[in-house]
């Protein structure tokens, strides 16, 4: 599975708690990908560990999420959850600027519309501001017949082609019954933790110069 995120070791204590992000202060996460892929569900599954029949999402839903398993136990996470009609999703760019981590969740099932949710992801991280930002992608629906295994996904997502420095997961998941999910938001909460230290590093390398 691509993107995996290492641990990493640090020779500074200091260090490893300057990569962490604020207790205090909740990760923003932006939540996309094309209707009826299953990101509300998705959503009200972590935020309520329950199933909730949702409509088709008009403009964006928005909740904060506690990580309860993990090294990202306790950690708040500020989910906004855009809409994924071809119409709306024009707006995914205002919803992504100087977020911490993109959640992109697709239809493992879908094969007809694959090509279409590559096409929105890759024109979404590739704007100038989504730079290096963490990608966790949760391959949906893997309760139903035909659905794509992770590294199938992450193959007709194209995630190789946006070079070695992004940060990226393929999660397998039901939003249904919720499996995945938990161990997802783990992967995100790494991947946020290691981007803030390489930004860390990158800027006290400037100063020096």
């Amino acid at each position: 599975m691509g993107g995996s995120v290492g641990k990493g070791g640090s020779g500074k204590a200091g260090s490893l708690l300057d990569a962490l992000p604020s207790l205090n202060a909740p990760l923003h996460v932006v939540m996309l990908g094309l209707d009826s892929a299953g990101k509300t569900t998705a959503l009200y599954r972590l935020k309520f560990d329950q199933y909730l029949n949702t409509v088709p999402t008009i403009g964006f839903n928005c909740e904060k999420i506690k990580g309860t398993t993990g090294r990202c136990k306790g950690t708040s996470f500020l989910v906004w959850d855009v809409g994924g009609q071809e119409k709306l999703r024009p707006l995914w760019r205002s919803y992504t600027r100087c977020t911490d981590g993109i959640v992109f969740v697709v239809d493992s099932t879908d094969a007809e519309r694959m090509d279409e949710a590559k096409m929105e992801l890759l024109r979404t991280v590739r704007t100038p501001e989504n730079h290096h930002v963490p990608i966790l992608v949760l391959a949906n629906k893997q309760d139903l017949p035909g659905a794509k295994d992770a590294a199938q996904v992450e193959k007709c997502l194209g995630l190789r082609e946006l070079g070695p420095t992004q940060l990226f997961h393929v999660q397998p998941s039901c939003a249904v019954i919720g499996d995945g999910l938990e161990e997802g938001l783990e992967c995100l909460y790494d991947m946020i933790c290691k981007r803030k230290k390489i930004s860390r590093h990158i800027h006290k390398a400037s100063k020096r110069r």
